[in-house]
């Protein structure tokens, strides 16, 4: 029993701290502050809930079709984890430089975004929040998940991420006010680490799968 306990723990964990990270809504404060300047409290809240609810609404979607998107363009699941892992490692090296990945969306487009009437929807909730990093991510736990009860814990964590990511941009005032620019970039250089491990375990998985390194004990 206590086996079981440890072991869905540490899935729920590998599956919070990637998805989180990869989300990042405290990256997307100063788009969000810059998108937001001239709207009044109320409307701030709006927008942060239109792009959470995006973020949801895209993660869900991918996650559901995964498997049907590898069908399609016969994509097998070692192919993707390389992938994801090489993805998830240029956004942790930018992340650990404390720069915004160009990954997630570029200069102009977060330009545009600025100067959008209604920018909740794109670039806000994609591809701020539900970037390229998430959606593959999504995908490989997903891939990776034989059980209901992995399943069930993979979209808990979307759900999470999208309401912590409305919580935070929705105090984006008080949260980069009781932060300042050097606390978020910390805490982006800390994200940034565990993304690069994470993209290395993914590229690992891969080769392992594809039988070229010698398999090692999971923790699931």
């Amino acid at each position: 029993m206590a086996d079981s306990i440890k072991v869905v723990l540490e899935f729920a964990l590998l599956a919070v701290t990637s998805v989180f990270f990869l989300v990042d809504p405290f990256a997307v404060i100063p788009l969000f502050l810059a998108v937001t300047a001239n709207s009044p409290s109320s409307e701030r809240r709006a927008v942060a809930r239109r792009s959470a609810m995006t973020c949801a609404i895209v993660l869900c979607s991918f996650a559901l079709a995964g498997s049907l998107i590898f069908k399609m363009f016969g994509i097998t699941l070692p192919a993707f984890k390389i992938a994801g892992g090489i993805i998830l490692m240029g956004i942790g090296l930018d992340m650990l430089q404390a720069k915004q990945s160009g990954t997630k969306a570029t200069a102009e487009e977060q330009q545009e975004g600025a100067e959008k009437q209604d920018a909740s929807i794109i670039p806000l909730g994609m591809p701020m929040l539900a970037g390229p990093g998430a959606i593959s991510t999504v995908m490989v736990l997903v891939g990776e998940s034989h059980s209901v009860w992995q399943h069930a814990i993979i979209y808990a964590t979307i759900l999470l991420t999208s309401f912590l990511s409305f919580m935070i941009l929705a105090g984006a005032d008080g949260v980069r006010k009781y932060l300042g620019e050097t606390g978020i970039r910390i805490l982006m250089r800390l994200m940034g680490l565990l993304l690069v491990a994470l993209a290395v375990q993914f590229v690992v998985n891969g080769l392992t799968d594809f039988g070229l390194l010698k398999p090692l004990a999971t923790p699931y």
